[in-house]
């Protein structure tokens, strides 16, 4: 059997990523930067729901 997408190897490239990202960063830039992430990711999921609800109405 080939599997065609792993979750944990996803996973491990995205940490790994993030941890390249945030390796020289002093703990004040490293919790601007989570800020600023959350921040991105709220507004992204915001949209996201009003999207899905006007296309659900009928």
């Amino acid at each position: 059997m080939n599997k065609e997408f792993d979750c944990v190897e996803m996973k491990r490239k995205g940490a790994a990523k993030l941890q390249k990202k945030l390796a020289g960063l002093s703990i004040e830039e490293e919790l601007l930067f989570w800020k600023v992430r959350n921040k991105v990711f709220k507004g992204e999921q915001k949209r996201r729901v009003k999207t899905k609800k006007s296309s659900t109405k009928v």
